[in-house]
């Protein structure tokens, strides 16, 4: 047999124990199942014409800085007001996800403002809130800290002071509003209403299957998800919510592509329901994406005359006819949310960055080895024949530079799916290029660890016997690889079907 056929024989076996190996040590497909009893909400009936007429916005507004301070630092807010006499109603924004920098509402809150709300938004704090950690109620404090700051206002109504939260926010703003009662009404914008690893990981799969993706894309995403030892992804909010006493205007649009549509009512209504609460009125608004948005432009008309309405008149329209509690246009939810299966041990974040941390150790090993034993006036030249490191050397070059390519792809992939989780128009081609890319890595990957073996094989068979460096750098270099081969393999990323 040939050297060439031995490879090929050698790439092919590994590339079977590789793929049974993925499947033996991954945790079981995350595959939520299609919802139950029907796809949609039953028919809703169409929201009352008088909840968005027209409102008139002609009050100029006073525009005010101020620093508040806030447990472990001070949070800087702007207060709009109008500037017409008499008490009015106020709100505070809460963020959702992210930096959550206060001019991001400087378009809503400008025309609540000129509409007769006072607005404030603040700049979300930065201590005790980040990517690994977010502490929810403490964010709940800082919202509480606003409110208490407008309720001291001689030009604010403090019946009608209240909070607005977005996505994330609404994970918050249920907290604030359980502990105090100075918060007289909410509104709930794009509110999941489950845990937020059900709610990334709905989002993920209905976005993946309107791209087209393949399962595998899924697949690696997914135990990607699982491995990550964020405990704020298993937070749950229904408990805050059933202490919930306040009157609540919940806002969702039929395109947001993240939200669990049917799931996020139902839970809604059952927690407002235990908490003896009928004060609630949830609206679907056509056309509005996750920030209410049309295709992430202008607001939509009907979501800003619904909310100024809904708060100008409170108390009268805290609680609407039964029949109509919930209306708007019927949306629609395919697939019911569920848990991302938990990671064993070594799939944890911890353990695969331990991973990918040694490996690129190896990596550097090479180049720093050889620089160090230059700076001495050495080479790694080799003991035996002087024309057998170079060509091993250059297969362990090219390996690097497959290895971090494939991390770096793999880096990107995630970022594509990440970009096109809004407007996914188009984007099918792009997805499944870069799975192509993502797995040639791979594969190429593999081939280059089996042909570096096999020359340095064949070398030492020749009666090639390598210097202390060369042998750090082989073991560094090829034990490296095998740690990322094992890892793509538990990604799946030699799975077959595709």
């Amino acid at each position: 047999m040939s050297d060439r056929s031995r490879v090929s024989l050698a790439t092919g076996i590994l590339l079977v124990i590789l793929a049974t190996m993925g499947y033996a040590i991954s945790p079981p497909a995350f595959d939520p199942p299609p919802m139950v009893g029907g796809a949609a909400l039953p028919a809703l009936p169409p929201q009352p014409p008088a909840e968005y007429r027209p409102v008139a916005t002609p009050a100029a507004v006073t525009v005010q800085e101020v620093r508040v301070p806030v447990r472990g630092e001070t949070l800087t807010a702007t207060i709009r007001s109008p500037r017409t006499p008499g008490r009015h109603p106020a709100m505070v924004f809460v963020q959702g996800s992210g930096s959550g920098d206060r001019g991001e509402f400087t378009t809503q809150a400008t025309w609540l403002a000129r509409a007769g709300v006072i607005t404030l938004a603040y700049d979300k704090r930065t201590a005790g809130y980040d990517f690994r950690h977010r502490d929810f109620a403490l964010l709940a404090e800082d919202a509480l800290h606003m409110v208490e700051l407008l309720r001291r206002r001689a030009d604010v109504d403090p019946a009608r002071t209240g909070l607005w939260g977005v996505s994330e926010g609404t994970w918050v703003t249920p907290i604030a509003a359980a502990r105090s009662a100075d918060v007289r009404y909410m509104v709930m914008v794009s509110a999941p209403n489950v845990t937020p690893v059900r709610q990334v990981a709905w989002a993920l799969n209905e976005q993946l299957e309107r791209l087209s993706a393949p399962d595998g894309v899924r697949d690696l995403l997914t135990r990607a998800m699982g491995g990550v030892g964020f405990d704020f992804l298993r937070y749950d909010g229904v408990p805050a919510l059933r202490r919930m006493r306040q009157p609540v205007l919940a806002l969702y649009g039929t395109t947001d592509p993240s939200i669990p549509f049917v799931e996020s009512t139902r839970t809604l209504v059952s927690a407002l329901a235990d908490a003896g609460n009928a004060d609630y009125t949830i609206r679907f608004i056509a056309g509005a994406d996750h920030a209410m948005r049309i295709k992430g432009g202008a607001f939509t008309q009907q979501y800003l005359r619904t909310m100024a309405n809904w708060i100008t008149a409170l108390p009268g329209t805290a609680r609407p006819a039964a029949e109509v509690r919930v209306a708007g246009a019927t949306p629609v939810q395919r697939y019911e949310t569920a848990d991302v299966p938990k990671a064993p041990w070594y799939g944890r974040g911890a353990f695969l960055g331990l991973a990918v941390m040694l490996a690129a150790v190896g990596y550097v090993a090479v180049p720093v080895t050889e620089m160090v034993a230059r700076l001495r006036g050495r080479d790694l030249l080799p003991a035996g024949r002087p024309d057998r490191w170079p060509a091993v050397r250059r297969r362990l070059r090219r390996l690097v530079w497959t290895g971090v390519g494939l991390f770096a792809s793999v880096m990107a992939f995630i970022m594509l799916i990440v970009l096109f989780s809004v407007n996914q128009a188009g984007a099918w081609p792009a997805v499944l290029a870069g799975w192509l890319v993502v797995r040639v890595l791979a594969m190429l990957m593999l081939v280059q660890e089996v042909t570096a073996v096999a020359a340095v094989a064949g070398a030492l068979r020749d009666g090639w016997q390598p210097s202390r460096g060369q042998r750090f750098a082989l073991a560094a270099v090829l034990g490296g690889t095998a740690l990322l081969l094992v890892a793509a393999a538990y990604y799946g990323l030699f799975g077959i079907p595709w």
